[in-house]
């Protein structure tokens, strides 16, 4: 492997174990039943991934998280979906912190927004349009 292609491997799998404190989550965003973004102080964005699905993500009335420390991490950490049925615990697969432009792509990848901003297309030359000056 290029030295290229494994420093990005290892970046991505370093940035894949990332952990949150708790004390500075602010809000949260679901992308589906096994996704969601929370969002910490300093607006700063984590993807988390659930090692798997809790149906009732979605329309959980409240989410939460449980950890043996103050810190949320990927392996050891439990994300509660109390859906109105109970808390259930669903353990934590990975978090990854994004940069603004991968939140974007995130959103847009699972439905939840339009496309980024796309510069419109230049216009063609056509054949025989050129201007004909008068005299």
């Amino acid at each position: 492997m290029p030295d290229a292609e494994r420093s990005a491997a290892e970046s991505d799998a370093a940035r894949s174990s990332d952990c949150i404190s708790e004390g500075t989550i602010r809000d949260y965003k679901v992308l589906n039943d096994s996704n969601i973004v929370v969002t910490a102080m300093g607006r700063r964005k984590y993807h988390v991934e659930l090692t798997r699905r809790a149906p009732g993500l979605r329309s959980a009335w409240s989410i939460g998280f449980t950890s043996p420390s103050s810190r949320i991490c990927p392996g050891f950490s439990d994300l509660l979906v109390d859906d109105n049925f109970g808390p259930e615990r669903v353990r934590i697969g990975s978090i990854r912190r994004l940069t603004e432009e991968e939140y974007e792509d995130l959103l847009y990848r699972f439905g939840k927004a339009a496309a980024g901003k796309q510069e419109p297309p230049a216009p063609e030359p056509v054949e025989g349009a050129e201007v004909e000056e008068l005299d």
